[in-house]
């Protein structure tokens, strides 16, 4: 794969990352100002993440055939039909409706986000040299991160100064853009496998890989029951932070996690026996939030430097875990990468229920309890992935 189209593909996934971070911002901000319960604002996201587990699956079999510029052409487009689907939304439907209708709208944009991001990191596996592979899903997976915080404080932005339909046609003619760039300029088919692979493909047969996805499905439970919906309700409900405050911390917090994964090569050194310690320094992290919490004396200091901790100890993990897949993944690579990030997608999708309901059960506190449980989980999983070799990336 040339350097040009890769530097093309990154740049259609940055513009989309950019776009994503806002429309959640937005859509959550938007709805909880029109009065919505943590329960529905949860299932606003809901059908988002189930689609990102069968887009990922079915995504990295459609590109191992077809080529993996042609999913990320389909994954840009589709993002620019569910921003014009949820312009179309009107304050006064009733809850049931709307949550009815942004939940098929966030549907389209949960598959067009899962064919954008298997399509870009399967990518890396055609451009890493000897011994790159990790620097190159460090940058690629910690630029990817911060932009995302980036867009969280774009969206909240964009609802005080534009307003909801507004911010979202322009997150579309962006999208647009991105769209007609790489439909242009790129000349080559990308991943597309040699012997097109059958559908029961898509189904990991190696061990490694299939250790890695469980793991990864937990890890990303321990943030987005906390991240969704719990944190941003409690830093308004709770704390009084005004939505620019909340935007800004959230997006602080993104960015800063993508940084941290983007130099996560030099200190981690390829090894895969590191994921494990990790893993139970983050359980011990979110366990000491959980019981800050829970002082109302220190629990604004135990939430913020307590989630600044966990996202320096996660994003450290998270860019493991992304080098990982790809140093254990077979020949067709974005089959394994599809059924890592279905994991991955699955994960999301459980915190993201738990962060509703456990916020309305018990708070802030609860919700960290149960980020700590799956966390703790991902540790056992981890104890048995195989070690790689620091030169070669292999396994």
């Amino acid at each position: 794969m040339k350097l040009r189209n890769y530097a093309l593909v990154t740049a259609g996934y940055w513009t989309f990352t950019l776009t994503d971070g806002a429309l959640h911002m937005l859509v959550l901000l938007h709805f909880h100002e029109l009065g919505y319960s943590p329960v529905s604002l949860a299932f606003l996201f809901l059908l988002y993440e189930v689609m990102g587990i069968a887009t990922n699956l079915i995504g990295g079999w459609v590109g191992a055939r077809t080529g993996l510029n042609r999913t990320l052409l389909a994954g840009l487009a589709l993002q620019v039909v569910a921003l014009l689907v949820l312009a179309g939304h009107a304050d006064g439907w009733t809850e049931w409706i709307s949550v009815a209708y942004v939940m098929g709208a966030q549907a389209l944009s949960g598959v067009a986000k899962d064919l954008t991001k298997m399509s870009s990191k399967s990518a890396v596996k055609f451009v890493a040299g000897e011994g790159q592979l990790f620097r190159l899903v460090a940058v690629l997976t910690g630029s990817k991160n911060a932009l995302k915080g980036v867009g969280f404080f774009l969206g909240a932005g964009l609802l005080g100064w534009v307003g909801y339909d507004a911010a979202l046609l322009w997150m579309a003619a962006a999208i647009a853009t991105a769209l007609v760039s790489v439909a242009v300029l790129l000349d080559e088919d990308v991943g597309k496998a040699r012997e097109k692979p059958p559908l029961r493909s898509i189904l990991s047969k190696s061990t490694a890989i299939n250790r890695l996805s469980a793991a990864r499905f937990f890890l990303f439970a321990s943030r987005d029951i906390w991240f969704v919906v719990a944190l941003p309700v409690f830093l308004s409900e709770e704390l009084g932070w005004s939505f620019e405050g909340i935007g800004g911390f959230l997006a602080a917090w993104v960015i800063g996690y993508g940084i941290v994964q983007s130099l996560a090569h030099r200190v981690l050194r390829n090894r895969a026996d590191v994921a494990a310690p990790l893993a139970l320094v983050l359980a011990a992290v979110s366990a000491s939030i959980a019981i800050g919490v829970g002082d109302e004396d220190i629990r604004t200091v135990s939430v913020v430097g307590g989630l600044v901790i966990f996202g320096i100890v996660f994003a450290l993990n998270s860019s493991l875990h992304s080098y990982l897949v790809l140093a254990f993944a077979g020949t067709d690579v974005s089959l394994d990468v599809g059924f890592y990030y279905s994991a991955n997608a699955a994960g999301r999708l459980v915190g993201t229920l738990l962060s509703g309901a456990l916020f309305i059960w018990g708070g802030l506190g609860l919700a960290m309890w149960g980020s700590t449980v799956a966390v703790a989980t991902a540790w056992l999983l981890t104890l048995r992935l195989p070690n790689t070799d620091p030169a070669t990336g292999r396994g």
